[in-house]
This record gives structure tokens, sequence and C-alpha cells, in this order.
């Protein structure tokens, strides 16, 4: 196996960095799979205990000036790593002006993907500072757990609001909760609702578009006879404000779909990113 890639530009050094930044707050370890044209980040959780679920894809040829790879053998040309996305976040933050960043992967005393930062120099002379970021190699056999998830079935599919307006709102309701009721209709409508035993808290948003899926009559209106029936799923507040805080990506658009008191699965959508996020369902 081998990795080697070369990030130039200075606006895909700090795009990379927001993305990875993104993927560190969502979850403490992730999965790193490489193949020719893209890159993944893949973290699922046992969503039954609580867990979340994210796949994220990103074109390589949208950050790489230079990206040479080869995996595990010619029909299986991938690799899957196991790394802590939080220690990417940290070398890159500290390589925001670099004139170049080289990205490979090693083997040192474990497996590592070793990043070669090389920053100016007062002096005119560039200096090189060396990260080594231990990875675990993922065997072949376990590859088949770290597939895509399918499209759940939802009841309501709808583009949400602006992130940063619903970041301020859910900072602010997770004072009072530790959990928040997603509530979307066919008719364009948004309600986020919190209940405690002193107070009942709701947000409404209106106007607001529906993609359009290629088998409308498989996905969206699942159970939902009536446009202005609410699907409704209840989740951890706290997961929910993490991935908001996703607006740092700048996303083009980000969906909403609501599998009624099953989970709910946001997709962020950008030019060069795609990042899918499932959250189940709580009890009351």
């Amino acid at each position: 196996m081998k990795f080697r890639g070369k990030l130039i530009d200075v606006g895909c050094i700090q795009h990379f960095t927001r993305v990875i930044s993104t993927i560190g707050r969502l979850a403490k370890s992730c999965t790193l799979r490489l193949n020719a044209d893209k890159l993944y980040f893949i973290t699922s959780e046992h969503m039954v205990n609580g867990g979340i679920g994210i796949w994220c894809e990103l074109l390589q040829c949208n950050f790489f000036n230079e990206f040479n790879m080869e995996g595990v053998s010619k029909e299986d040309n991938e690799i899957y790593l196991e790394l802590i996305p939080d220690n990417l976040t940290k070398c890159l933050r500290c390589s925001q002006n670099a004139k170049s960043i080289k990205i490979k992967l090693t083997k040192k005393a474990t497996p590592c993907l070793t990043f070669e930062v090389e920053l100016p120099s007062v002096t005119g002379h560039s200096r090189i500072v060396v990260h080594d970021i231990p990875v675990t190699v993922i065997p072949r056999r376990l590859w088949a757990e770290l597939a895509e998830p399918s499209m759940p079935e939802f009841s309501v599919s709808i583009y949400m609001p602006s992130l940063k307006i619903l970041r301020n709102v859910i900072d602010r309701m997770k004072n009072l909760s530790n959990f928040v009721s997603i509530m979307a209709n066919n008719s364009g409508e948004m309600k986020l609702m919190l209940e405690t035993d002193l107070v009942t808290v709701s947000t409404y948003f209106r106007d607001l578009g529906h993609p359009q899926w290629r088998d409308e009559s498989s996905q969206s209106n699942k159970g939902q006879s009536d446009a202005t029936e609410f699907a409704e799923v209840r989740v951890d507040i706290r997961k929910f404000s993490l991935f908001l805080s996703g607006q740092q990506v700048n996303p083009l658009k980000v969906i909403c779909n609501i599998a009624a008191d099953r989970m709910v699965h946001l997709f962020m959508l950008h030019e060069d990113v795609s990042l899918q996020y499932y959250m189940p369902s709580v009890s009351s």
C-alpha cells in the first residue's frame, strides 16, 4: 500500500482544514477511506445505543495538486485507515500559512500519516515541520462493515434554514433540555420544540423548499398523506448542535430527511464536499 498527496493552494489547505475540523467535532475517531478519486471519512456507531453515523466524501482533485495511491491490490485499489480526526485538525491548524503540505502513508514504529509542512521564513529559506499521525490499517475483511448507509425511507424531506440561525436557536435551547424535537411537513414548514416540566419552547421556520429525489414515490411522503402534517423525531440536542457547527464549511444546501420516530438524516452539500449525518430518535 502506498499513498502520497500534496496540497499547495492556500484556499484548498484552509478548506480542507475546515472539513477535517468539522469531522473532528462530530466524532472522536473515524475511518479514512482512500481511492483514486475520493477521500471518505466514515463513522458508524451503534445507533441502537444512541450512536451517530457519518459519511463524508471529498473529491481529491479539488484539494490536491498531487495525489498518488496504491491500494491493497489491483482489484481492491483502496486503503482504509482508522484515525483520530482531532489529531489531523491540530496539525492542519498549525499549517494555515504553509507553502505546501505533503501527506504520506509511512511505517514508523507504527503506521502513520506523515505531514511534511513547508513553512515560509523571514530569511527566505523554507522550514519543514514534520507531524506523524498514528493510524491503524483496517484489514480488507472488515471493509464491508464500512459501506455507505442506505438512504432511509423518510416521511418528509426539506431544505434547512441557515445553519447559523439554527445554531443560535439550539445553543439557547440546550440550556433548558438535553433533547429537542425536529418537526417538518411537506408544506415547507419546520419546527424545533423542547418540553420540560416548567416550559415549552418552539421555533418555527416557513417557506422552506423541498429537494427533488429521483424516486419520489419510494422516498418522500411515507405516511404523510396530508402535506401540513408534521413528521417528528426527538434527538440529542448536543449532537444536533455539533452538526450545526458545520456552517464553517459554507454548504450550498442542507437537507433534512425525517423518518418519523426513528431517525433524522442530515445531508450537507458543497461543491467539493458532501456530508451525511445520521441521528437516531431517542425515547421520551
